[in-house]
């Protein structure tokens, strides 16, 4: 049995739980979010907290029994405080601007680059350079953010390009003049 899958999760006040067939529903002051649970691990809920099973003790099954409680644990802190993952554009001339449900990236290259934000998620541009994206589902949230990060990656010589803030990025020395 899992360490992780049977730690139990605990409900705060404000969060309906439902447990349905292979998913749960999380209701929270932020949002809802439905989790998919793979089957023959199941959730009950006891006294404020909700607890996941296994239906064997099979080894197979086992794998997936932590897997399933984190990621409804993740979707009871996600409606209750969000997620927010960070970015930084660093070069000369490089910046972003939301206009609508869209971001308008200005990366170097010859045109914009545009970037659709998803419906539930949030992107928040401060001083054109630092990107804040918040939203309800962690995974979500974490794939936005490396889609952006994906459009300019860090480049090793110069540190130019979308990074995560607070990342720290190995810089190559460019090439030596030669030697006659």
């Amino acid at each position: 049995m899992s360490r992780i899958g049977r730690k139990p999760i605990t409900i705060p006040k404000g969060v309906t739980v439902k447990v349905l067939v292979g998913a749960v529903e999380v209701q929270g002051p932020k949002g809802t979010l439905t989790q998919g649970v793979p089957s023959g691990i199941d959730f009950e809920l006891a006294g404020g907290q909700l607890l996941a099973k296994q239906a064997t003790d099979s080894p197979a099954l086992g794998k997936f029994h932590g897997l399933a409680r984190s990621l409804v644990a993740n979707a009871v802190a996600g409606v209750t405080g969000g997620f927010k993952k960070e970015l930084d554009i660093v070069g000369v001339g490089y910046r972003a601007e939301v206009k609508g449900k869209q971001v308008i990236f200005a990366l170097g290259y010859a045109h914009a680059v545009v970037f659709d934000i998803p419906n539930a998620i949030d992107i928040v541009i401060e001083k054109q350079t630092h990107i804040t994206v918040t939203g309800v589902d962690r995974q979500l949230v974490g794939q936005v953010a490396a889609n952006i990060r994906r459009l300019r990656e860090p480049d090793p010589y110069k540190q130019k390009g979308v990074r995560y803030t607070g990342e720290v990025l190995k810089k190559k020395a460019g090439k030596t003049g030669a030697k006659a």
